[in-house]
C-alpha cells in the first residue's frame, strides 16, 4: 500500500512576514454555499479600502498593501474568490488622496513617476490574481475607484452607488484604466461621454449600460428596502428580479427623493448576501477550467492596458508640472463649494500665450473670497 505523506508548502509570497497597515484590511471569511451555509475549510478573502473619512481615496501607502493583499489573495489555497470592496456606506473608492497629490505630488513629475509605477502595478495586481475578483460597490466608485473597480471581474453594486470620471476637470485624464476598460464594457460613445464630461451616472444607468453585474437595494425605510428614491425606474425588475432601469429624477419628484433619503437609513446586508451568493456560484466551477476562462476574458482587458500603461504613466507624471498641478490643487485648496477652477479664464488666458508658472497656477485657484469663488 502507498503511503502518501504531506510535503509542507513553499511560502511565495514577497513579504514573508507582511501585514497591512490601518487603511487596508485582509479578511478571510468562510466560504457560504449557495444556501448560506458554511462550507468547511473553503474561504473568500475580502480585501477593504479602509479611509471612509476621505471616501476611501488610496493613499502611496494603501495601494502597496493592495498590490500584496491581492498577491496574498492570488496564493491562498483555500480561497474560492476575493471580494474588494471599501469601508463605510458612501464610498468604495473616489481614486487617489487629493490631499497627497496636491501637497507632495503637484509639480513633482519625477516623485508621481513613480507613485504611477504602484498604480499600474495595484492595476495590474487586480487582472493577475488567480481568483475572481468581485467589486462590491458600497458607495461612489469614481475616478481611480472607477478604474480599479473595472479591473475586477464582476461588479455588484449597492443601488444608490454613482460612478464616474473627475480627470478633465480636476487636471488629469482617465488614463488608470478607464480609457483602456470602459469602452470595453459601455461601448465608445458612451466611454467618451463619461471620461470627457465627468458627469456621473446612477447605479441603474450604470447596470443598463453593462457596466454592473448586478445592483442592489439598501436604503431601508420604516423597515422595508426600497429602490434608489433619488431615480426614475421605467422597469422595476427584469426577468431575473434585478431592478434594470433608472434615470436621475428631477425638480420636486428629486427633493421629495431626498426627503425619503434622508428618513431611511442604509442596511448593507442584502449587498453582502448578493456577493457570497455570486462567490458560491463560482465556487461550484472546476477552479483550473474557471481560473482560464477568467484569464481568457481578462485578455481583453489586459490587450489595452498592456499596450497604453507605461506611455500613460509618463505623461501622467508631466502633467503634474501644469494641469495636474493646478487641478489637484484647486481641489484641495479651493472652498467647498467650488473646487474647480474657472474653465473660461484658464482658456482665455492660455489663448493669449500666458505661459504655466507659479504665479499664473496661483492667481487661477479658486478662493473664498472671490465673488464667483474663483481667483480674481
Amino acid at each position: 500500500m502507498t503511503v502518501h505523506t504531506q510535503t509542507p508548502f513553499k511560502n511565495h509570497e514577497l513579504v514573508e512576514s507582511w501585514n497591512p497597515g490601518a487603511a487596508v484590511r485582509y479578511e478571510r471569511r468562510p466560504l457560504r454555499g449557495r444556501d448560506g451555509q458554511i462550507v468547511d475549510g473553503l474561504h473568500a478573502a475580502w480585501i477593504w479600502l479602509d479611509n471612509p473619512a476621505q471616501f476611501n481615496s488610496y493613499t502611496t501607502a494603501m495601494v502597496k498593501d493592495v498590490i500584496l493583499s491581492f498577491r496574498r489573495a492570488s496564493n491562498e489555497r483555500d480561497v474560492v474568490a476575493v471580494v474588494f470592496t471599501g469601508a463605510g456606506e458612501r464610498a468604495f473608492c473616489t481614486g487617489g488622496n487629493t490631499a497627497e497629490y496636491a501637497e507632495y505630488y503637484a509639480g513633482r513629475p519625477d516623485e508621481y513617476l513613480q507613485y504611477m509605477r504602484l498604480f499600474n502595478d495595484m492595476v495590474s495586481a487586480i487582472l493577475a490574481c488567480d481568483k475572481p475578483v468581485v467589486c462590491r460597490v458600497n458607495g461612489m466608485r469614481i475616478a481611480g475607484g472607477q478604474e480599479i473597480g473595472m479591473a475586477c471581474d464582476f461588479s455588484i453594486a449597492s443601488d444608490l452607488a454613482v460612478f464616474g470620471q473627475a480627470g478633465p476637470r480636476h487636471g488629469s485624464a482617465p488614463d488608470g484604466g478607464s480609457t483602456d476598460f470602459l469602452p470595453l464594457f459601455v461601448g465608445v460613445e458612451r466611454a467618451m461621454q463619461s471620461c470627457t464630461l465627468c458627469e456621473t451616472w446612477t447605479a441603474h444607468e450604470a447596470l443598463r449600460s453593462g457596466l454592473l453585474t448586478e445592483i442592489v437595494p439598501v436604503l431601508s425605510v420604516e423597515g422595508r428596502v426600497v429602490v434608489n428614491p433619488l431615480v426614475v425606474t421605467d422597469r422595476w425588475t427584469d426577468e431575473y428580479g434585478r431592478i434594470v432601469h433608472g434615470r436621475p429624477k428631477v425638480g420636486s419628484d428629486l427633493e421629495n427623493g431626498k426627503k425619503l433619503l434622508r428618513a431611511g437609513k442604509i442596511d448593507l446586508a442584502g449587498l453582502d448576501r448578493a456577493v457570497e451568493l455570486l462567490v458560491a456560484r463560482l465556487s461550484t466551477t472546476m477552479p483550473g477550467c474557471l481560473r482560464k476562462t477568467i484569464e481568457s476574458v481578462r485578455k481583453h482587458k489586459l490587450a489595452h492596458w498592456d499596450a497604453n500603461r507605461e506611455s500613460n504613466r509618463s505623461w501622467l507624471a508631466l502633467n503634474m508640472m501644469n494641469e495636474g498641478r493646478l487641478g489637484f490643487r484647486a481641489f484641495h485648496e479651493g472652498p467647498k463649494e467650488r473646487r474647480e477652477v474657472d474653465f473660461a479664464e484658464l482658456r482665455r488666458r492660455l489663448a493669449t500665450g500666458e505661459r504655466w508658472s507659479e504665479d499664473f497656477i496661483d492667481a487661477l485657484l479658486p478662493r473664498a473670497d472671490a465673488p464667483n469663488g474663483s481667483a480674481p
